[in-house]
């Protein structure tokens, strides 16, 4: 079994910022790519950003501009940098980890809330 151990959520202002990061077991991390998603009750999850083994990012059109994605293989940790947060922001924000070798796990989620 692979645990995601996420940590970073919280509440922001409208317009603020939160670092969001994920720590993988160092058996694992180095080879495979990991992201991050998003889920509002009633809503399917969406994609926030992914990142490769190799460290290229790609992001859901909606935080393009705002959120960075970043890994650190030497640490096993993945963030998200997100700014200039917007109260549609809100959500639980789930770290993804997708393996060559055995599939995807997924964290425990963690809740973002933008709110004045």
């Amino acid at each position: 079994q692979v645990r995601l151990v996420e940590s970073g959520g919280g509440l922001a202002q409208p317009g603020g910022s939160l670092r969001l990061s994920c720590t993988a077991p160092r058996t694992i991390f180095s080879f495979s790519a990991m992201g991050w998603y998003r889920q509002v009750p009633g809503k399917q999850r969406e994609l926030v950003a992914t990142i490769t083994k190799d460290g290229s990012p790609n992001y859901g059109d909606s935080v393009k501009g705002r959120f960075t994605i970043s890994r650190d293989n030497a640490k096993d940790t993945m963030y998200l940098q997100m700014n200039s947060l917007k109260p549609e922001d809100t959500a639980v924000y789930y770290c993804n980890l997708d393996s060559p070798f055995s599939g995807r796990y997924w964290g425990q989620g963690t809740q973002v809330t933008v709110s004045s």
